[in-house]
């Protein structure tokens, strides 16, 4: 991903809400804190930390959490998503996190990953999740 579709002040702003967000984290368990952040096409943005449970399966990560609160207050439509976490190499969405993202899409979503230094590698839902299927892809099929 060459340039930044967002402008330097929105970047920074999401890239701080999502440092931010980890503070939150729950993690009692696994002691691995994440954070995101993420910005709808209106400019609203929400954050989301991962939260564990003794029932690992209960568990939701912190990108789901950001997603689930924007969806659930009429966000469908977004413009960035960054992810952090205390390690200083990149973390990146899990199998599940990353076909959760791909049903809001698009493919050229911008998707930074962030380290504990705060630095950035810059990616999309595309470079995370190529050949994705999700509702656009699945409505040639549906009745």
């Amino acid at each position: 991903m060459p340039d930044s579709p967002l402008s330097k002040e929105l970047q920074d702003k999401l890239f701080e809400i999502a440092l931010q967000a980890k503070e939150t984290s729950y993690s009692p368990y696994s002691k691995f804190r994440v954070g995101a952040a993420l910005l709808t096409e209106d400019g609203t943005f929400y954050k989301g930390c991962n939260i564990e449970n003794a029932s690992y399966g209960a568990c939701i990560c912190a990108e789901r959490t950001a997603y689930v609160k924007a969806v659930s207050e009429g966000h469908k439509k977004f413009a960035a998503l960054a992810v952090s976490s205390d390690q200083t190499e990149f973390i990146s969405p899990c199998g599940i996190c990353r076909q959760f993202i791909a049903e809001f899409g698009p493919a050229s979503l911008p998707v930074y990953l962030i380290n504990n230094d705060g630095k950035a590698l810059p990616l999309t839902l595309g470079d995370l999740l190529p050949y994705s299927f999700a509702l656009q892809q699945g409505e040639k099929y549906l009745i």
